[in-house]
């Protein structure tokens, strides 16, 4: 039978599928919410070949293999897993702080699938945040691992998702300018409990990145020569680097490790709490000890800007203490 003398349309009553045959072209378009998939031509005359090509299809949206139809079925658990993966796949630094972040944004959008998730969503998020007394940029740590989780979505085999909503990323403006004085880092010295004294001291004396502090292994760590060999890829811009070490830091170090060769003789790690490698300085604990000496509102970062200050005033040159603390920028020596 000619196309042209037929006038049919068969549907599936779910509303996914639509196979119109029309006169003259032979094309069947296919539509799933809405949506027109391909416009496919079946270059023939013939009902039995566009019925032909409207089963094709049919099995090809049973199995989620036409993109916005599996995009519908995706849910914001699937992105937050692409996302853990993408970190563990990668190598990266910092797999806790993206557990975290997931955690975090599944609070929210967890029970949503992801083609739900609207900007109107997101801003909402955005004020409930805010709400929480969390500044900007923290916020956006948060929105970008969220624009990171859509990203790779729309980049897999059949897309998961067919379009990103708009992710703002806020202002900020909390430049860190605190410092430790020498009478401060002994009242906390004082106070820290031993294994956190040793990141403590790390950072102070070499201002070293939490990060980087917490992967050292003592293979790194030369007592005898005094220095910290950082190896490429370990570090924030993926450089290495070697550490000088001072004296008053050598010490402590050695006797930390004496306590570790007879209490944890197999522990390989620098910073670790019972021999468990430290993942990062807890926060209720260093805001404790900051409270008993009456120094609330220190960071850990301050010890890093407290280093490069210390190293000024010693004499040594701007080039030089980049290269030890691993700056990439000279913008820090500005809030000296």
């Amino acid at each position: 039978m000619l196309l042209s003398n037929v006038q049919e349309t068969v549907q599936k009553l779910s509303g996914a599928v639509h196979a119109s045959f029309r006169p003259i072209t032979a094309q069947s378009d296919f539509l799933a919410n809405g949506v027109v998939f391909g416009g496919k031509v079946t270059r023939s005359n013939l009902k039995s070949a566009a019925t032909s090509l409207l089963k094709l299809r049919e099995g090809e949206i049973g199995q989620g293999r036409i993109p916005a139809l599996r995009a519908e079925r995706t849910t914001f658990e699937e992105l937050a897993e692409l996302f853990l993966q993408d970190y563990h796949i990668n190598g990266r630094k910092t797999p806790q702080r993206a557990q975290e972040l997931a955690a975090r944004l599944r609070k929210s959008f967890g029970r949503f699938r992801a083609c739900r998730v609207t900007s109107e969503h997101i801003r909402g998020y955005i004020v409930r945040r805010q709400s929480e007394g969390l500044a900007n940029g923290t916020i956006n740590r948060e929105l970008a691992a969220l624009k990171r989780m859509f990203r790779l979505a729309g980049q897999q085999t059949p897309p998961l998702v067919a379009t990103t909503p708009h992710i703002p990323h806020l202002q900020e403006n909390n430049v860190r300018q605190g410092f430790f004085t020498e009478e401060e880092y002994k009242l906390l010295r004082a106070v820290l409990s031993d294994h956190l004294k040793i990141p403590f001291m790390i950072g102070h004396c070499t201002g070293m990145r939490m990060g980087e502090i917490t992967m050292l292994r003592w293979e790194q760590v030369d007592l005898e020569r005094r220095f910290i060999r950082l190896e490429p890829g370990t570090t924030k811009n993926n450089k290495g680097r070697t550490v000088p070490l001072v004296a008053d830091l050598v010490q402590g170090l050695w006797q930390w490790k004496q306590q570790i060769l007879h209490r944890y003789p197999s522990c390989p790690w620098v910073c670790h709490f019972r021999g468990k490698r430290l993942q990062r300085v807890p926060k209720k604990s260093w805001n404790k000890a900051c409270e008993r000496v009456g120094l609330n509102g220190k960071l850990f970062h301050d010890l890093r800007r407290t280093a490069i200050r210390n190293m000024v005033r010693a004499g040594i040159s701007e080039r030089v203490a980049m290269a030890i603390s691993g700056h990439r920028t000279r913008s820090v020596f500005d809030r000296l």
